[in-house]
């Protein structure tokens, strides 16, 4: 699973755009001078042609910086229902804008707290939309693209859907390098971009959680080198804490834990977001995030739990990461139900 030198070379633009310019402002640059929210898309849409493999090495270095920007919201979750829905027209319209960066999209799927389809009560009667989307990732403001799974008169469909002018909400979160929205529908106009969306929300969770897992295998792997250096760095009773015992011990399982998950995510990558592995790799990478996250605010002492610093964004992070698109056990369970295995919590 090695990746090729176009690929390291896509890394290493990342992570130089995302080094000189910090937050939100890094998006511009992102889009305009890499190209990342083409990445996904074909050519004959104005994009790039690649695939999970490439979306892998940007959110692996998205995550590394914990960056706010709207990749996952716009370029994986809206384009890649668009790409789902196999509404030519639709993707014409709409997907050479997401795939330059000049207009941003979002995908209302989850309904009261939960990211799965049974939760869905949103319905569409005569071209009108009503219902509440909670969870809604979003950029810095409301979407320019909004698509809606809700039910339709032939079942679960993919709807466009103009943002309301009333009813969208910006919501607080304990991550606040991820915005989330809710969204009030109150008979506002709906397009039917494909009826089956059953078929278009399994594809696309597979890939956000795909996504998901290398931003989260970025983000720890970020986290437990900065812990591992303030442990050689930290001088307690005349030596470096890292020289202590338990402390080798916690951080060596902690390794441990991250490589088995990073091999699950890449696998995840290089197999197209295969369903089985998708949900194996959220669950691994989701737990092992959580898992470094909590042993880096143990091991830097008292500096760990300042606002200043990064120790408790990555908490934060992990553990909004955790329920995202559903928790590990929910991962378990569709991965379960795929293999025929009874599910363990």
């Amino acid at each position: 699973m090695n990746f090729t030198r176009e690929q390291d070379e896509l890394r290493s633009a990342v992570r130089a755009v995302l080094t000189r310019h910090e937050g939100a402002a890094a998006w511009g640059p992102l889009t305009e001078a890499v190209g990342a929210a083409g990445l996904g898309v074909p050519e004959e849409y104005g994009g790039y042609g690649g695939g999970t493999v490439e979306t892998y090495v940007v959110m692996e270095e998205l995550g590394r910086a914990l960056s706010p920007v709207p990749y996952l919201a716009s370029t994986v979750l809206a384009t890649q229902a668009l790409l789902a829905s196999g509404n030519a027209q639709a993707c014409a319209e709409l997907l050479p804008e997401l795939a330059d960066g000049t207009a941003v999209g979002a995908l209302a799927w989850a309904e009261d707290g939960s990211w799965e389809p049974e939760a869905m009560n949103a319905r569409v009667r005569a071209g009108r939309l009503t219902g509440v989307k909670e969870h809604v990732l979003t950029g810095p403001g409301s979407p320019d693209t909004l698509l809606v799974l809700a039910r339709g008169e032939g079942g679960l469909g993919l709807f466009r859907v103009d943002v309301p002018e009333t009813g969208f909400t910006p919501l607080p979160t304990m991550d606040q390098t991820r915005p989330q929205a809710r969204v009030t529908f109150d008979g506002s106009p709906a397009e039917l971009l494909a009826a089956d969306g059953e078929r278009v929300l399994s594809r696309v969770r597979d890939l956000a959680c795909t996504a998901l897992a290398a931003e989260q295998t970025g983000a720890a792997t970020r986290a437990l080198a900065d812990t591992v250096q303030y442990a050689k760095d930290r001088v307690q009773f005349g030596r470096p804490i890292g020289s202590f015992q338990a402390v080798k011990h916690r951080t060596a399982d902690l390794h441990v834990q991250l490589e088995a998950a990073r091999s699950l995510a890449l696998e995840a990558a290089h197999s197209n977001a295969a369903p089985h592995l998708a949900a194996a790799a959220e669950a691994a990478c989701s737990q092992a995030y959580e898992q470094v996250a909590g042993e880096m605010i143990q091991l830097h002492g008292g500096i760990g739990i300042t606002w200043e610093h990064e120790a408790h964004r990555h908490l934060k992070r992990a553990h909004s990461g955790h329920h995202l698109f559903g928790t590990p056990s929910a991962h378990r369970r569709r991965l379960a139900d795929r293999l025929g295995l009874t599910p363990v919590a």
